[in-house]
């Protein structure tokens, strides 16, 4: 059998209200009560909920204010990801133990290639298993798997049984899970495009199969193609050891909304510093710099610009997107977020040599 006819094995663990869970079991006075890592402030969000939290609707996203609304008793707690972030080290050196390809998609969350693992144990699932347990001996937190033979379907499946779950979705059995699947629980298929697809007599999976790859592609531009294959349980994306930066930006939420023009500057001034800052520390050499601007509506405008020369020139880049930002600004229309990202990078990806598994 060459590579290419080789079937994945892949698992996707997600930690179970991480930013909370470390949080309650640092402290134990914590434990068992409903808490919320985030600002308790006007336009304070909550960045997570522990699972006593959630029995009362509260949920990662939320306005402070409507959960405290929801859950009289909820405990706010102020979030401190530079431990979340040495935890998430921790957890990624359990994952390496098993396999070297190891995409994290954020603090919480990683795709796991075994398909070609360096660990001795042959089944997939039993890996997913063991990391579960050391997650849990080692660090006094809980992780859910999903394991499967493609990465959307193990996203999926790591969301069937929270908390503490174990979901498998073999190959055989792919094509008829996502028949099934309301589209809503596809994972990357937003609120406007599940309304646009209900509209279109989309509701599971299996009504996807209705559709041409060319007519799916008419009503969802690139998404349909890939909804095209994902209805039939292909998707050939591979787990990437080393994840490519697509932009760096920097943003600010402001307290309160502005609208006067020395305000703005300022504040434009703080974020422009802020991105630049990191654009240099990242040594990376972008050509598409984009501008985002939010009014109080909460409608997003985004300017963008790319040269044909890499971004080098900081005065030269300020200027330009000072000019952007007075084109696209309204006046007397105040503003309550201004965003400055870039993109367009040239870099290479590197592959890593792995040893094969047979079994699942």
């Amino acid at each position: 059998m060459n590579k290419e006819e080789v079937i994945q094995k892949i698992i996707h663990v997600d930690m179970d209200a991480f930013y909370a869970s470390v949080e309650q079991r640092d402290n134990p006075d914590l434990r068992g009560k409903p808490i919320a890592v985030g600002g308790l402030g006007g336009r304070g969000v909550i960045a997570a909920a522990s699972y006593e939290a959630r029995k009362f609707g509260v949920r990662s996203a939320m306005p402070s204010r409507v959960a405290l609304r929801k859950c009289p008793t909820l405990l706010f707690v102020k979030p401190t990801f530079e431990k979340y972030k040495a935890v998430s080290n921790e957890i990624n050196a359990i994952f390496h133990r098993y396999t070297s390809i190891v995409e994290p998609l954020s603090l919480d969350e990683a795709f796991l290639d075994v398909t070609y693992s360096k660990y001795e144990m042959q089944s997939a699932t039993l890996i997913a298993q063991e990391i579960k347990n050391d997650i849990r001996n080692e660090l006094s937190l809980i992780a859910s798997a999903g394991v499967s033979y493609n990465k959307f379907l193990a996203k999926i499946a790591s969301d069937q049984d929270k908390p503490d779950g174990l979901f498998v979705i073999p190959p055989e059995e792919g094509p008829t899970f996502i028949k099934q699947l309301p589209i809503e629980d596809f994972f990357g298929v937003g609120k406007v495009t599940a309304e646009k697809m209900k509209a279109n007599n989309i509701f599971v999976g299996e009504d996807l199969l209705a559709y041409s790859k060319i007519e799916l592609q008419q009503m969802f531009g690139k998404t349909g193609s890939f909804l095209y294959g994902i209805a039939r349980g292909i998707d050939h994306r591979k787990v990437k050891a080393t994840r490519i930066r697509k932009s760096v930006g920097a943003e600010q939420t402001f307290s309160e909304n502005i609208n006067d023009e020395i305000s703005i500057n300022e504040k434009f001034t703080q974020v422009f510093e802020k991105w630049w800052e990191r654009y240099e520390n990242h040594k990376l050499k972008g050509r598409t710099v984009t501008l985002k601007i939010r009014n109080f509506e909460f409608e997003t405008i985004t300017r963008s610009i790319t040269e044909t020369e890499y971004i080098t020139n900081k005065s030269d880049v300020r200027q330009k997107l000072t000019d952007l930002m007075r084109e696209s600004i309204v006046a007397g229309v105040p503003i309550r977020l201004i965003g400055v990202s870039i993109s367009g990078f040239e870099i290479e990806e590197t592959d890593t040599e792995v040893q094969q598994l047979t079994f699942w």
